[in-house]
């Protein structure tokens, strides 16, 4: 009796460890993964994507909204993968932690085949960004009433350090919108700015190295899990308290 009790400390000890490690982890999985909510709910619509309904229609919208939808409905998949983790390892179940082992690694596959197809179709989606750009460039210059495509321009023209599609689109905007290109900027600065094609193709080529350090460490994140879960799942399964 007293070494059965003794055992059920040990394993108890045990687990008390592992139990926190892995919900942590479960938890920070969906965290990663609810981009696309807030977006959709800061600019509802049936365009949806950064507020800019004026260009509605256009191919790179819905592509966009797309994507927002991926993002929501991976995210809300990923939540539940998490809580049947923290659920499985809290009631120390085999069957939980081992769907949970299953749904990580489907999971790490779809992401991989994802960066596979994002990286070979990279050209195609920098194309569909340059024209969502050049069709609010065009509805916000013409259209003084177009405030959500003025939005999406200012946003780009501040991330990027542009203005313009061009030294013309960039000469037109800085003399009739000079409070859509970057703040502090004159139409001389501007002139010798990159034009925003050419940073929009230097995003998806010469920072890509970003994306590829963010997706390692979210498969880093995720091998890590799966070891974790199934260590914990062997743990319960070796046990002499079971």
């Amino acid at each position: 009796m007293e070494e059965a009790t003794e055992a059920q400390k040990a394993h108890r000890a045990r687990l008390g460890c592992e139990v926190p490690c892995c919900s942590s982890l479960a938890v920070s999985n969906p965290t990663s993964s609810q981009l696309g909510s807030p977006w959709w709910v800061r600019h509802p619509g049936p365009s949806g994507v950064l507020g800019c309904d004026e260009c509605a229609g256009t191919h790179p919208v819905s592509l966009s909204t797309q994507g927002i939808y991926i993002l929501i409905a991976v995210g809300a998949v990923m939540m539940f993968v998490g809580f049947l983790g923290c659920y499985g390892a809290i009631q120390e179940s085999q069957c939980l932690l081992g769907t949970f082992f299953t749904c990580l690694v489907i999971l790490f596959a779809c992401e991989v085949a994802a960066g596979i197809w994002g990286f070979v179709n990279k050209d195609q989606i920098a194309k569909d960004v340059k024209q969502f750009y050049d069709q609010a460039l065009q509805q916000a210059v013409v259209d003084d009433d177009a405030n959500n495509a003025k939005a999406v321009v200012k946003t780009f023209h501040e991330t990027l350090d542009c203005c313009g599609s061009s030294t013309l689109t960039a000469l037109t905007t800085s003399v009739l919108k000079n409070n859509l290109c970057p703040s502090g900027s004159n139409i001389i600065s501007n002139l010798f700015k990159e034009d925003c094609h050419q940073k929009i193709d230097d995003l998806f080529s010469g920072k890509l190295y970003l994306i590829g350090i963010a997706a390692i460490v979210v498969a880093v994140i995720m091998i890590f899990e799966m070891i974790l879960s199934m260590v914990l799942c062997c743990g319960i399964r070796n046990s002499s308290v079971y």
